[in-house]
């Protein structure tokens, strides 16, 4: 059986290097395709700004597989924009600048976090914002023949999506409601394991759902090897399963060669085929 394909999550792993710079390290480093959650400090960045972001992938010569949409402030513990009332507008225009850049690059995945839970305002009507928000993004997205992400996520209690099955109740919901199909699960196999989900259930019953996979090992969200957690197993159990999507490498750094896990001659996705 092939090994799965690798993509190299620059704003996680890397950060010693300025961002610009990253792609070419990934490069550097044996990879040739990447995935970024937003990279801007804004929903709406200056055309200069998506313009430098677009020549930094195509002169490193790597693939973006996957982007973010913009997701507010994360150090300070956003989550996304995708259920604030109050920030409809914010990431509406962020749909076009995203689907924009991928259009550019040939991305075929987007990730759009769901959004922390916000005092005083019904979840419903958080709810409700939601699907219409992933209506619109999921919209855009299969215009250029790529999905929408939905995650379950960990470490953020405000977070309402921790299980497999409650994102994929979303994305049930998006489509009986707008008749939108290019909503996919985001099985992080370290967020589920830590979030108590079943991820070998979570697999056989909603593989044909997964749109995009990532990896960390858990506990401590490190490299492949540093906890416990069965990631060839799932892996195996996913290809298994006809998952043939790229595996996005989203653990934190522990030691100086973050890679030394990963034989260099398989690092590049060409390499699984």
């Amino acid at each position: 059986m092939d090994a799965l394909p690798y993509t190299l999550n620059c704003s996680i792993l890397l950060t010693d290097v300025p961002l610009l710079q990253r792609p070419q390290a990934a490069r550097d480093a044996g990879f040739d395709a990447v995935e970024f959650w937003w990279p801007f400090d804004t929903a709406v960045p200056r055309d200069s700004d998506v313009d430098a972001f677009v020549a930094a992938i195509g002169n490193a010569g790597v693939q973006l597989t996957g982007l973010n949409f913009a997701a507010g402030d994360m150090p300070a513990g956003d989550r996304g924009l995708l259920s604030d009332p109050a920030q409809v507008s914010a990431f509406r225009d962020n749909i076009d600048i995203t689907i924009g850049i991928g259009e550019r690059l040939g991305t075929k995945a987007f990730n759009a976090l769901y959004g922390n839970r916000i005092d005083g305002t019904d979840p419903k009507i958080q709810d409700d914002t939601a699907a219409e928000n992933l209506a619109q993004a999921g919209k855009a997205a299969d215009r250029i023949g790529a999905v929408v992400l939905v995650e379950p996520v960990s470490g953020t209690p405000a977070y309402p999506l921790k299980s497999a099955a409650e994102a994929i109740a979303v994305i049930d919901r998006v489509k009986a409601e707008h008749g939108v199909d290019s909503l996919r699960l985001l099985a992080d196999l370290y967020h589920l394991e830590v979030n108590g989900d079943d991820v070998g259930a979570a697999i056989d019953a909603y593989a044909d759902r997964i749109g995009h996979v990532q990896i960390a090992d858990a506990p401590g969200r490190g490299e492949p090897g540093t906890g416990t957690l069965d990631i060839d197993g799932y892996l195996k159990r996913l290809a298994g399963h006809g998952y043939r999507g790229y595996v996005g490498l989203e653990y934190k750094s522990t030691r100086p060669d973050t890679f030394d896990w990963l034989p260099r001659e398989q690092r590049a996705s060409r390499a699984a085929h």
